[in-house]
């Protein structure tokens, strides 16, 4: 493995990693009604939003992996049951479908984030240069490699994450 394969695999390990101790910070102290808390009507709560970050990174990193998601292979599904389809990850959702989200335990988001970052970790620590660069969709001009992707995923986690945090200090300052 090169140098610039094994930085890149820093870089990006230590981003996810902040990602999934974020996570259990934002949870931390929270209750189930409070996940639920939404600052409007229209708005995202906590743990909506937390499970969808968690969501999006399982289902794009599981598909890169060549790996089933852990949501279904893991049962994190069964054990969340949430009134979703079974390959939902929130994306698209109505304000309608977001207000239904319920979790009986905030454990089970944390869990099912470290279940992630352990597909997560699986994926990186498989990759070598030539895997950072395969191409894993052409229907973008140019065609998205591996590395690309996991790069937005992992941006989109952060973006994610820092919502949440904010609607978590709204609920505190309620």
């Amino acid at each position: 493995m090169g140098t610039d394969t094994a930085l890149v695999r820093a870089v990006l390990l230590d981003g996810f990693t902040r990602i999934e101790e974020g996570v259990g910070q934002v949870l931390d102290g929270l209750t189930a009604e409070d996940l639920r808390w939404r600052p409007d009507p229209g708005a995202n709560p906590v743990g909506w939003l937390l499970w969808h970050l968690s969501r999006q990174q399982d289902a794009q990193l599981a598909q890169i992996a060549g790996e089933e998601q852990v949501w279904t292979a893991e049962g994190w599904q069964e054990r969340l049951a949430l009134p979703y389809r079974p390959r939902a990850t929130g994306y698209g959702q109505s304000s309608e479908e977001v207000g239904a989200f319920r979790v009986a335990d905030p454990a089970l988001l944390q869990g099912y984030a470290v279940a992630v970052a352990g597909l997560t970790r699986r994926l990186l620590h498989g990759l070598d240069a030539e895997g950072y660069a395969r191409v894993v969709d052409e229907a973008w001009d140019p065609p998205v490699t591996a590395q690309v992707r996991i790069c937005s995923v992992l941006e989109d986690a952060a973006k994610h994450l820092g919502q949440a945090e904010y609607v978590a200090g709204m609920l505190q300052r309620r």
